[in-house]
């Protein structure tokens, strides 16, 4: 979507939970995985939630963008859950980003599970895990312009937005804050949250804040709960 604002964003891939809490009757029967985004601005490059096997999200960039991975110039992740960056490995040109808070909560949580771990195979999995994080970098305030991170605590610790300014409206990459349309439209947060109470405070300052939101397992969708246009 493009304005005189030189920066433009799409969906690359459209997310699904594994069991949607609020369709009735369903049922575990999909491969969770997170809805992934192109932001461009300013000569940046910025894939969100690489959620997808790299082989095909290179395929959905090619299709939506005309993009290679190798084009991705950063990458930035709205959480560290493994639904969020299935694909994170094959950008290995790209600089990759997450909240400093989501950094640290997470490493010192895996830290603590690694030198408790008495068995082989969990031990070799956390020092990957470990491995991978200390490759994300704390993500600064803005990452382009116009891109500007957007806490969102309490699904994670440390989950975090980005805030997209258009030139009349604004666009919120909510990852699992707001997690589907549904959600969006009962004003309800997705369940295992580490912090209810701070998810849904979150949650209430996505829908004050954004006239769209790209949803972290849906796809972009209007802010229609009673806010002005």
């Amino acid at each position: 979507m493009a304005t005189n604002n030189p920066m433009d964003y799409r969906i690359i891939s459209i997310g699904a939970l594994s069991r949607h809490p609020l369709w009735r009757g369903d049922q575990p029967q999909r491969t969770a995985h997170a809805t992934t985004t192109l932001v461009r601005s300013g000569g940046r490059v910025i894939v969100v939630d690489p959620s997808l096997p790299a082989q095909v999200l290179d395929a959905r960039l090619g299709e939506r963008a005309g993009l290679k991975i190798g084009d991705v110039t950063d990458v930035f992740l709205t959480n560290f859950r493994p639904a969020h960056r299935r694909g994170l490995a094959a950008f290995e040109n790209a600089k990759w980003w997450v909240s400093e808070a989501e950094r640290e909560a997470i490493g010192v949580s895996m830290i603590g599970q690694l030198n408790a771990c008495e068995d082989e195979a969990l031990s070799t999995m956390l020092k990957g895990e470990i491995a991978l994080l200390q490759k994300c970098r704390p993500a600064p305030d803005r990452l382009a312009e116009s891109v500007d991170l957007f806490p969102l605590y309490g699904y994670t610790p440390g989950s975090a937005g980005l805030l997209l300014t258009l030139d009349a409206a604004t666009v919120l990459i909510a990852g699992d804050a707001v997690a589907t349309q549904e959600h969006l439209g009962a004003g309800q947060v997705l369940g295992g949250c580490f912090d209810v109470e701070q998810a849904q405070a979150s949650f209430a300052e996505a829908v004050e804040i954004a006239d769209w939101i790209v949803c972290g397992h849906d796809n972009l969708l209007p802010n229609e709960t009673g806010r002005p246009f």
